[in-house]
């Protein structure tokens, strides 16, 4: 297919952006890379030569997709109509009050309110985003938190989208801001019990790594905030937290294959923070607290984790942890939600989540829903004293729903069920779970829906395939309102749970990594084949899409079967691993060497440079390609995917399509607010739809 293909435009009066080369050499373990786009690095994000690029890939971008432009403001005009306009909530107590968002008119952002009922007496509004929103082209808010004593509220804003939060403070009664203002920050803000005294997480601008831990007293100034805590491991992200009895503050250290914790008791803000557990590696674990009992999540001796309990004697021994929830060979231990007569306990086998309950008694039973496969998660539940919790439900069939649980019978309500304007009728869909052979015998699961009427199982239907595979990440079916343009034009939409995912267990990410990773692209590649030889798309007609670590799936994809696709959707992508893992100076890329391994071993070197999109590009024809990055991207910058499209027009022997879009306000998200998130989505279906019909 050529770019002079209907559907796209026909006209010659702008040409694809040719990018300047400059060579630059890189040689590590005896091996030369050139890489003549280097130059295109600039992180100020200020250089005229590389704006100036960027802007002549979005002007032809433009160009090339205009003609699909009114299919593009049809489908946005879909997806804005299935959406609630005013909407709200389902009211949760925490204290004395009860906390609701709600969404109204042509709004991009919530509301944030409370009320002294659940039927919303006394209502009190605590943020208005939109009004916080309105003076920037981007906006995205954080976290909220309320002081123990219910008068102070704290939340962090990103204004740029870099991830780079400031918080701001306000009094709940008089509705006045506070003058204390936290910057470059992680976002998170937690209360110690004296209501004066708050924690938060800096930044290292960096490396946007959160990497120290600062103590602030309201009513003084930033510089004289007291550093608590300070993590000399770049390979680690910082986190804070409060126990379920709220009686202590937790610094929770992660990387891919480690954990740490310290704590603090929450009413002496002055004190020492204490570590839990000495350091080990490959320990992964989370603790939580209730009354004087600590529970942890932990994989020590146990590779799909398992739960134990602790006192404050014994906590800072592993030794002697006592066994409450044992290890299982085929279950997957994710966590659990304390109550002060249950536990609530999450837990996966053969990809399906499942929740069980644990009584005082020492009975236990399962929560029951209907759909063969979904998707859900335990929800806002903040009382432990509560007989009841919520607990959030969506299949690939089902609309989002919020249930309540009686935790003494199991007994569930439906709270409420995302409402799907227009001419949505559930039964019309329908949804299957598959399980394909790979290539090296393991069973791969894969979850399909379609629509019923419009599905033939013939080989005739386009087909849409949706991949992740990274960081122990599961990709859940989930329902999507805005997929619903795309299966009534008949594609069949698929998500592959490929090796890389915890979706089959600690093993299943383990084997989608580092030296395995290759697992991850074999796999993607074997569900589009297994799906077209069985019928279920049309060979011709099959796209595929995925974002970050999935627009890494979607560059090795197409390097090593680009025969297979006919279009590729591949956003905020991270292509080019090599030179990045190379690079310590570049955001996050320590903290990411557990995944891909550090390229300064021989070993890990060779591996990712066996796989790495952006150095195995070569002379042969590509599938029709739509790129989508932001300027401001914190986690993948921009530069790889403006690298690999110059690099790919360089290479590529065919005419099909290859456009690159940049959102010079947007950060790794994406455009904030509720709508205008909608027109990147409507882009790419359109995108596809045009290219299926064609």
């Amino acid at each position: 297919m050529s770019e002079h293909t209907p559907g796209f435009t026909t006209s010659k009066a702008i040409k694809a952006p040719i990018a300047k080369k400059s060579p630059y050499l890189m040689t590590h373990h005896s091996d030369t890379r050139d890489d003549s786009y280097y130059w295109m690095r600039d992180d100020k994000r200020q250089n005229e030569a590389v704006l100036a690029h960027l802007k002549a890939e979005n002007d032809y971008c433009e160009h090339v997709l205009e003609p699909q432009k009114p299919l593009e403001n049809k489908i946005f005009d879909e997806l804005k109509g299935r959406i609630v306009k005013d909407d709200s909530s389902v009211p949760v107590q925490d204290g004395d009050f009860w906390y609701q968002s709600t969404v109204s008119g042509n709004d991009e952002f919530a509301c944030h309110y409370r009320a002294t009922t659940f039927e919303g007496a006394n209502r009190q509004l605590l943020l208005d985003v939109n009004q916080l929103a309105n003076k920037f082209e981007f906006y995205e808010l954080g976290d909220i938190s309320i002081s123990p004593n219910d008068e102070l509220l704290a939340y962090s804003e990103d204004t740029d989208g870099r991830r780079i939060y400031t918080v701001r403070f306000k009094n709940i009664t008089t509705g006045e801001y506070l003058p204390d203002v936290l910057e470059q920050t992680e976002g998170q803000t937690i209360w110690s019990n004296d209501n004066k005294t708050v924690y938060y997480v800096k930044k290292d601008l960096k490396t946007l790594l959160g990497f120290e831990v600062y103590r602030h007293k309201l009513g003084s100034a930033q510089t004289d905030d007291v550093l608590v805590y300070q993590e000399k491991d770049t390979s680690f992200y910082i986190g804070l937290g409060k126990s379920r009895d709220e009686s202590l503050i937790f610094i929770e250290m992660a990387s891919t294959e480690c954990s740490d914790a310290w704590i603090l008791d929450a009413n002496t803000p002055d004190g020492e923070f204490v570590q839990l557990v000495e350091r080990e590696d490959k320990h992964e674990f989370e603790v939580n607290k209730l009354n004087d009992v600590f529970y942890i999540t932990t994989n020590w001796q146990a590779k799909n984790f398992r739960l134990m309990t602790a006192n404050k004697e014994t906590i800072h021994n592993k030794s002697l942890w006592v066994e409450c929830i044992a290890h299982r060979e085929k279950v997957l231990f994710e966590g659990v939600e304390l109550f002060d007569n249950f536990m609530v306990v999450t837990e996966r086998e053969q990809g399906q989540i499942r929740f069980v309950v644990y009584k005082q008694d020492g009975t236990k039973y399962p929560l029951e829903f209907n759909d063969p496969c979904y998707y859900a998660a335990v929800g806002d539940n903040p009382e432990p004293t509560s007989e009841t919790a919520r607990v959030y439900y969506s299949s690939l069939t089902t609309p989002g729903s919020l249930f309540e649980f009686d935790l003494n019978t199991g007994e569930r309500k439906l709270l409420k069920q995302q409402k799907v304007l227009g001419e949505f009728n559930a039964e019309n869909y329908g949804s299957e779970r598959l399980f394909i052979t790979a290539r090296d015998g393991v069973k791969v699961p894969v979850s399909i829906v379609y629509h019923k009427d419009k599905f033939k199982k013939d080989g005739t239907n386009p087909l849409f395939q949706y991949g992740y595979g990274a960081y122990g990440i599961t990709i859940d079916p989930n329902f999507s309102s805005g997929t619903l343009s795309l299966l009534d034009r008949g594609f069949v939409y698929v998500i592959a749970h490929i090796r890389g995912s915890e979706m089959l267990g600690r093993d299943w990410y383990e084997n989608g990594k580092k030296q395995f990773k290759q697992n991850t692209f074999d796999d993607f590649v074997d569900v589009t084949q297994f799906l077209v030889e069985h019928g279920y798309g049309d060979k011709d007609n099959i796209f595929a899409s995925g974002g970050s670590a999935g627009g890494l799936l979607m560059g090795a994809v197409i390097n090593q079967a680009p025969d297979l696709y006919k279009g590729i959707g591949c956003h905020v992508p991270f292509l080019d691993v090599l030179t990045t893992m190379l690079d310590e100076s570049i955001p996050l890329t320590t903290n990411e060497y557990d995944e891909w391994g550090n390229p300064n071993d021989k070993v890990d070197y060779d591996t990712i440079l066996a796989y790495s999109p952006m150095d195995n590009i070569k002379n042969q024809a590509y599938p029709n390609i739509l790129v989508t990055t932001g300027l401001h991207d914190s986690q993948v910058q921009y530069w790889e995917p403006m690298k690999w499209v110059a690099k790919m027009r360089e290479y590529k022997t065919d005419d099909n399509i290859l456009v690159f879009k940049t959102d010079m306000d947007a950060g790794h998200g994406g455009a904030s607010g509720r709508f205008k998130s909608l027109k990147e989505k409507a882009l790419e279906m359109a995108f596809f739809i045009t290219l299926s019909s064609t």
